[in-house]
């Protein structure tokens, strides 16, 4: 009895033997790049960035301290360097989404254009999806009057800003940029706004249940076995139902909804991305399955503002929040920079411009509003999950460094747009000269560095375009009432005095 209490039977010790040679051979497959001890033997490291509301910070951090590759769990390693992002991302790379990319699968039952980690799979879904969403490439062909419902969002959140400037009242400005942004895509791909920016409300609630889910969605990026072990029948209550009043249950209801519409001997055809995607073979589930991500995730396609506060990791996924991110973070950075705002409003001053919304065309010519977009995204990167790509069966060596085979490499987005090489010694200030500054090589090695905002190759983001053109129209206005700026809230209104028959 003495004896079998002090050393307890095979049934414990030998399942403990196992954990502890495991976490052994974790630690020594990636020992060879540095990183925190604890991110050696368990993904607690990791777990604990993830759940501190910061890890693209924590992140960032890691990659000062030891270097641009630096090791934060068993089989992770996160990246600082723009090269090995490119060489990860290139068209004919051999690389593999990880299952990082599990916790994008929206519906359980079936993958979507961000999630899909088989190949072929995801060709054939960029393929079929790629002229809704890519309209400004195509010339809005297959979205009938792309640019014009954009200016028409444009014109509601001028309205609705209109309404507090002229009430003298504060308002939260991170969440009208929200409703904007929603509003832009609901139009796009189903053919009519939301009505957030009209009802000057979450119609839908799609904010609030983004706030809430993501949290527990950048955990499961971190611990995809979560995933697995929800799917067990005992468990499937705690995901979410269509049944359910409000939530994701909700979404996913009005996405089925919405895509039955669009089949069967009554369906519509309408001439928005959503008619694209069926016009070019997209299934009724996997159109359901878009619709949901699109809801969740391109309504935001690429946080921080005056007034909401610093935005966590959980929401720098790859799309909750990214457009309303950029716009957010650009506008930051515009009203405590007194000599940029007041360059580009001398700008705005010295263009001709359309009336009330600049064109797209006009505004890429003007050099400055275009640096300080991309100044915004380089300075606030709004995608900044880690997005990890598996290293494929042989292992890689980039650089002399040996990444074994089935290592998770992470997207590093503070280390890559803070990187002196590329962007200078002044790479944390807020300076869009940079851009109209410096020799060819520089400012084309900075241009294709910025791409990797919107990804690379063949993972590179479908919705850039559109992303683009809401960043070109949101930050001018052009009216008949002058120029104003209004210093107690937390937007500028950029005006240009209306140009006179």
């Amino acid at each position: 009895m003495w004896q079998s209490t002090i050393f307890p039977g095979p049934f414990i010790w030998i399942p403990l033997l196992c954990t502890v040679i495991l976490t052994i051979r974790q630690y020594i497959r990636l020992r060879h790049i540095p990183g925190p001890f604890l991110a050696g033997i368990s993904p607690l490291w990791l777990l604990r960035a993830a759940c501190s509301g910061s890890m693209h910070l924590k992140l960032y951090e890691a990659n000062q301290k030891y270097g641009s590759l630096v090791r934060v769990g068993p089989k992770d390693v996160v990246t600082s360097d723009p090269d090995l992002m490119k060489h990860m991302l290139g068209v004919r790379t051999k690389y593999t989404r990880s299952d990082w990319y599990d916790a994008m699968r929206l519906d359980p039952a079936h993958d979507n254009v961000l999630s899909s980690r088989d190949d072929a799979m995801h060709g054939k879904l960029r393929s079929q999806m790629a002229r809704g969403l890519c309209g400004a490439k195509y010339s809005g062909k297959e979205v009938i009057g792309l640019e014009d419902r954009i200016d028409s969002s444009v014109r509601r959140l001028v309205e609705l800003i209109d309404k507090y400037v002229s009430e003298n009242k504060r308002f939260d400005f991170g969440l009208k940029a929200q409703y904007f942004t929603l509003d832009v895509i609901s139009d796009l791909a189903f053919g009519n706004p939301f009505g957030d920016l009209a009802s000057d409300s979450d119609v839908h609630g799609y904010i609030h249940t983004i706030e809430q889910k993501m949290p527990s969605i950048v955990v499961a990026t971190v611990l995809p076995s979560l995933l697995t072990l929800l799917s067990w029948p005992g468990l499937r209550w705690l995901l979410p139902s269509e049944s359910d009043a409000t939530g994701l249950g909700k979404l996913t209801r009005m996405a089925k909804e919405i895509a039955g519409e669009r089949f069967g001997p009554n369906k519509k055809l309408e001439k928005d991305m959503l008619g694209s995607f069926v016009q070019h073979g997209l299934t009724e589930e996997e159109a359901s399955s878009e619709i949901l991500m699109q809801m969740c995730g391109l309504s935001n396609l690429l946080p921080c503002s005056a007034s909401r506060p610093p935005l966590t990791s959980a929401r720098r996924l790859a799309g909750s929040d990214t457009t309303a991110t950029a716009i957010r973070a650009t506008l930051l950075h515009l009203i405590t920079n007194p000599r940029v705002l007041a360059a580009l409003r001398a700008e705005i001053a010295g263009s001709e411009l359309s009336w009330p919304v600049l064109k797209e065309a006009e505004a890429r010519k003007m050099s400055y509003l275009q640096a300080v977009i991309k100044e915004g995204l380089r300075i606030h990167p709004p995608v900044a999950g880690q997005m990890s790509k598996e290293v494929p069966k042989g292992g890689d060596t980039f650089e002399g460094v040996y990444l074994p085979e089935g290592t998770r490499v992470g997207y590093g987005a503070w280390g890559i747009f803070r990187r002196a090489e590329v962007w200078g010694q002044d790479a944390d200030e807020f300076r869009p000269e940079r851009w109209l500054e410096g020799d060819a090589e520089r400012l084309k090695l900075m241009n294709e560095t910025l791409e990797i905002v919107f990804g690379h190759g063949k993972w590179k983001c479908l919705g850039r375009n559109v992303a683009m053109m809401e960043l070109q129209k949101v930050f001018v206005e052009t009216d008949d009432d002058g120029f104003a700026a209004n210093m107690t809230l937390t937007l500028y209104h950029l005006k240009k005095k209306r140009p006179t028959a």
